[in-house]
């Protein structure tokens, strides 16, 4: 009895490798952070000046957010998105060493946001309401260890808390208008 021969082609499945820190992640991190230097220095000063300090766009954050929507990284990686990008923003911050703290939280948050919602219904808004939460609970950090430095000083609260949440409305938007693009750009699939 004589068998037919059986066509074996090689079968491909299109993924999108989520979750790894690896070479190519962490090459995406260094552009996006060298970037949102560049722009702290450029433009974030800009906006800051012109809104009398209302806004201070962190565009750090918006790059290790992008970064996490990107790489998906697990807790413990984000924390060392975080703490690089605490790194890098010691160069300019007000407060050195206090962005250890608020980077590491926030990228941790942001990871644990990311990673639920986007295998939800809800994956649509999760760049935009994922950075905002984000961007304000790092600032809100920051600005509790500023205020335990000057014991507690409410007014530094009264100064601060407008700005933080400028500033995290203002990132929430430019990543939620930068994630899709990125993403294409990237060819990934969620």
């Amino acid at each position: 009895m004589a068998q037919s021969p059986k066509s074996s082609q090689a079968r491909s499945v299109n993924t999108t490798d989520h979750g790894k820190l690896d070479i190519k992640a962490l090459v995406l991190l260094a552009v996006l952070l060298a970037a949102g230097f560049i722009l702290n220095m450029t433009l974030g000063k800009a906006i800051g000046a012109m809104s009398a300090g209302m806004i201070n766009p962190e565009f750090i954050i918006s790059a290790f957010c992008i970064t996490i929507l990107v790489v998906r990284p697990g807790v413990l990686q984000a924390l060392v998105i975080g703490l690089v990008s605490a790194a890098v923003i010691q160069l300019t911050t007000s407060l050195p060493g206090a962005d250890f703290v608020a980077e590491g939280v926030a990228a941790m948050l942001m990871a644990l946001i990311v990673n639920a919602g986007m295998k939800t219904g809800a994956k649509a808004i999760i760049p935009t309401v994922g950075t905002f939460v984000t961007t304000f609970v790092s600032g809100f950090i920051f600005m509790l260890i500023r205020m335990a430095l000057m014991q507690f000083d409410m007014s530094i609260a009264a100064a601060m808390l407008p700005v933080v949440a400028l500033t995290a409305v203002f990132n929430a938007i430019l990543v939620g208008a930068l994630y899709v693009p990125i993403k294409k750009a990237l060819k990934l699939n969620d």
